[in-house]
């Protein structure tokens, strides 16, 4: 199955890293390339993350991943990137529009 990333999603990231970045490179690095080994592991089971709460859809799902959600959306041969928030922040609607 194809994954795919929206902007806001490569926005998040990028901006999660570099946060961590500030602090101790070598820790960005090892979250960057563990949030695409988990994002790797929904390409052979889609509907392994949970139904996102807030928005009660089948089709949009998370990954919870340390203190961050990586929250996308299972269509019939993609998978969409659609965020990537922090844990304690809730997801407004146009995030997953």
């Amino acid at each position: 199955m194809k994954i795919s990333w929206s902007p806001l999603a490569v926005e998040r990231m990028a901006e999660v890293k570099n946060y961590i970045l500030k602090d101790n490179p070598m820790a960005a690095l090892k979250w960057a390339q563990e949030v695409f080994d988990r994002i790797e592991n929904i390409q052979e089971f889609p509907f392994m993350g949970r139904i996102v709460p807030e928005a009660n859809r089948k089709e949009i799902r998370e990954l919870l991943f340390k203190n961050y959600r990586i929250i996308y959306r299972v269509g019939t041969d993609h998978i969409s990137i659609l965020t990537i928030r922090h844990g304690k922040q809730l997801l407004p609607s146009e995030d997953i529009e």
